[in-house]
């Protein structure tokens, strides 16, 4: 038969199992004897721990659901009337800037009229020349009686038609320029195409669209808010937006709508939103308004327990007996919840193992030190089985 070698390491294991247990059995029986109760008394049906409700400053949040909208749109359309379009720059999602040249139609027409005026005002430049002269002798004239004063004043009006005449082959010239311009389609702001309906060969009239563009880029959430809940909502106060894509940010109120619509009793809150590439307009979002915090009746979310659609919690009494009590909860922050109604600042309420307790049940208040020495006599439990389980294997 084979014999065993002891050496130190086994022999401090073997001690170390012995006092493990030892303590563990001490403790045992120490709880045992605390749990049980004296002849003619209840037996406790669980031990729990309990908290008072305190007051606690929570954030006051306001929600709200809405849509993402372009701030302005910019529709883009054709000045000219009855040209060809020869050619289109920009398409959808593209980034314009002021005065880009977005399209063009066909010029060879226009620029011909553009020269003909040209002529016709150089033709009315020569005419007009010639009057005043003829006007300027005759005023020379007119001391000497050589002409009549009829002849003067023919060639003094005959002047100021042929200037007349100047002044309009001006005005023509400078509306056969802009027809000219016109055959440039520009963006009249900086931003980002959103719809293009141009197609390059088409003759269009004048007035027809042909782009449609956000204005800078910039969106806003338009948030429907009841009509009762207005009141604290006012221009510069912050939002935060979840967006249907996941995408969350920060946005500013702009303005609150002057009116409300009769049929839903909604109002709009336009929310100006920073730039991000998940968001796109005609999105659906919801969102909270952040107006500030106020202080809060509060209680453990452990001391909530939630049946039948509704929420409780058990209040113990001065003869460590239980009563569920139905709360009204509103707001929560991290682990505790607000209490709108239903218990009173003084009630003492079970907290952990609040969820196993019944109507009446009668417990036992455990003090924060117990649950921790509690804890302690587990781990030096599960301690001791494991080095019980490896001696065996040093002792050789």
């Amino acid at each position: 038969m084979q014999a065993f070698k002891t050496t130190p390491i086994a022999l401090a294991l073997i001690a170390a199992c012995l006092v493990a247990g030892t303590g563990t059995l001490l403790f045992s029986g120490a709880t045992r004897a605390a749990d049980t109760p004296a002849a003619g008394q209840a037996r406790p049906a669980l031990t729990v721990t309990t908290a008072q409700p305190q007051r606690t400053p929570m954030p006051l949040h306001l929600a709200a659901n809405g849509n993402v909208m372009a701030w302005q749109e910019a529709s883009i359309g054709a000045e000219s009337n009855g040209l060809r379009l020869t050619e289109v720059r920009a398409n959808v999602g593209d980034v314009v800037r002021a005065g880009q040249v977005l399209a063009t139609f066909a010029a060879e027409t226009v620029q011909a009229d553009v020269a003909q005026a040209r002529a016709s005002l150089l033709e009315a430049q020569a005419n007009a020349f010639d009057a005043a002269a003829n006007a300027e002798r005759a005023r020379t004239l007119q001391a000497t009686g050589a002409l009549s004063q009829q002849q003067i004043q023919q060639l003094t009006t005959a002047e100021k038609t042929a200037q007349a005449r100047v002044e309009a082959a001006q005005a023509l010239l400078h509306a056969q320029q802009l027809r000219l311009k016109h055959t440039q389609v520009l963006a009249p702001d900086s931003g980002v195409i959103s719809a293009r309906t141009a197609t390059v060969g088409a003759v269009v009239g004048a007035g027809t669209e042909l782009f449609r563009m956000v204005r800078k880029g910039r969106l806003e959430w338009r948030a429907e808010v009841l009509a009762s809940e207005l009141r604290p909502l006012r221009p510069g106060a912050k939002a935060r937006v979840t967006a249907a894509s996941g995408a969350t940010v920060e946005g500013t109120v702009r303005m609150v709508a002057p009116t409300v619509d009769p049929q839903t009793r909604n109002a709009l809150v336009y929310v100006d939103l920073p730039a991000h590439p998940e968001l796109r307009a005609g999105m659906f979002a919801r969102g909270e308004f952040q107006l500030g915090s106020s202080d809060a009746l509060t209680v453990p979310q452990e001391a909530l327990v939630v049946r039948d659609g509704f929420a409780y919690v058990f209040a113990v009494g001065a003869d460590q007996r239980v009563q569920q009590r139905k709360v009204q909860t509103g707001r929560r922050q991290a682990d505790r919840v607000e209490v709108l109604s239903g218990i009173a600042a003084d009630t003492s309420v079970a907290v952990r193992g609040a969820g196993f307790l019944n109507d009446g049940d009668l417990v036992r208040v455990a003090p924060a030190a117990a649950a921790s020495t509690s804890s302690q006599a587990d781990f030096k439990q599960k301690t001791a089985l494991a080095l019980t389980q490896q001696a065996p294997q040093a002792i050789n």
